[in-house]
């Protein structure tokens, strides 16, 4: 944070009041494509983060320093309109919802930067969102509530921005809690604490090189194939909205009525689903050992039936599973690319992380970053100092 406060100085000057705000990245320890299915996921805040400061103004004028690009950007807050430049809209799409809703805000000073990697799985976009959403509720007291805020988050993304995404990202990076996971009904955004107690574990990721061009098409292709299913079952179970809905036993009932393919995917869905309740009853156990066997089995189900793996993927799942250490391992995210989620007892992550950087440059001959988290709180002030 002192880096900020001495760069808010630099290209702001000084301040009569500002807020600090700490809002972090997340990753997904299990409930993959499941979001958009009204199924289960169990996300964590982790400790990379986005951090801001940000001061008032009374004129108008919103202006902006991304100290990790070293690249400014100005507006009015009466004109706010999508820029090509990138990542001011991320901020911009914060202040025309809020605008939206009928929330004024008279202008602002912001300088943000953090260590949440780009592109590797950890919603680095949230962290922007919500940081700043929650500085502008903080700082000219909106009195906007944590669901509010989250889906301020999301709406900024889905209509500014232009992403789709779920509200899974946001909503975690608002609610995280210190040594907890989140169990979260997609359908009803309820959602309760799991503990995650475990000190001596941490979250590993293994990021691969290759672009996920494939991701969003494919992506897209999943949830259709995912509708055509249920479109098909609910001619025999009325009350199935979704594949949240569906049963293993239904969909063996009605195997033959669909597509091989259709199937494969609606039957990783329901199993993955069932994956996410019985892997909270390992944490309320402590039993970390069956919670990475679920781990592994996501994986295969994601590999083999919803088929959104890659061989880069494949082959650090496998690398993982045979590193002293390593109680599970599977891709996280969209898939075709991206990064691996490893859960590993501390005393081992040195050593895996070398074996598992070698391994792969031996694969590729290029060089992949391997990013060491624990689980933290969400999006909260903090001390300028």
């Amino acid at each position: 944070m002192r880096r900020l406060t001495v760069s808010f100085r630099e290209h702001f000057g000084t301040y009569d009041y500002a807020l600090a705000v700490r809002s972090p990245g997340r990753v997904n320890l299990i409930g993959e494509h499941t979001d958009y299915n009204e199924g289960f996921v169990l996300p964590a805040a982790v400790d990379k983060a986005a951090h801001f400061i940000v001061a008032p103004r009374l004129d108008g004028a919103c202006r902006f320093y991304a100290a990790d690009l070293d690249d400014h950007f100005s507006c009015e807050v009466h004109s706010i309109v999508k820029t090509e430049k990138g990542w001011p809209n991320y901020l911009l799409g914060i202040l025309s919802e809020l605008q939206h809703d009928g929330h004024a805000i008279p202008g602002c000073d912001v300088v943000f930067g953090g260590d949440v990697p780009i592109g590797a799985g950890m919603s680095s976009s949230a962290a922007v969102e919500c940081g700043f959403a929650f500085a502008l509720n903080e700082l000219f007291g909106l009195g906007l509530s944590k669901l509010e805020l989250a889906r301020l988050g999301q709406r900024a993304e889905n209509r500014f921005v232009g992403v789709q995404c779920g509200i899974m990202d946001q909503f975690v990076n608002i609610f995280g809690e210190d040594r907890k996971v989140l169990k979260i009904d997609c359908r009803s955004l309820e959602f309760e604490y799991i503990p995650f107690e475990r000190t001596d574990l941490n979250i590993v990721l293994c990021e691969t090189e290759s672009k996920r061009s494939l991701a969003s098409s494919e992506y897209n292709v999943r949830r259709q194939q995912c509708e055509a299913g249920v479109g098909i079952l609910r001619m025999h179970e009325p009350k199935a909205q979704s594949l949240r809905d569906v049963s293993e036993e239904c969909l063996a009932a009605h195997r033959t009525e669909m597509a091989e393919v259709i199937h494969r995917r609606c039957f990783y869905v329901v199993r993955e689903n069932a994956r996410v309740l019985s892997a909270c009853q390992d944490l309320e156990r402590n039993d970390f050992r069956s919670f990475g066997t679920k781990m592994y089995q996501s994986h295969a189900g994601l590999r083999d039936d919803y088929q959104v793996s890659s061989p880069d993927l494949d082959f650090l799942v496998d690398a993982a599973s045979s590193i002293e250490g390593v109680l599970g391992a599977r891709m996280m995210g969209a898939g075709f690319g991206g990064c691996t989620i490893n859960l590993v007892e501390q005393r081992h992550v040195a050593a895996f992380t070398e074996e598992m950087r070698e391994r792969y440059r031996r694969r590729t001959g290029k060089p992949n970053n391997v990013y060491v988290t624990r689980i933290e709180s969400g999006t909260a002030l903090v001390s300028l100092s």
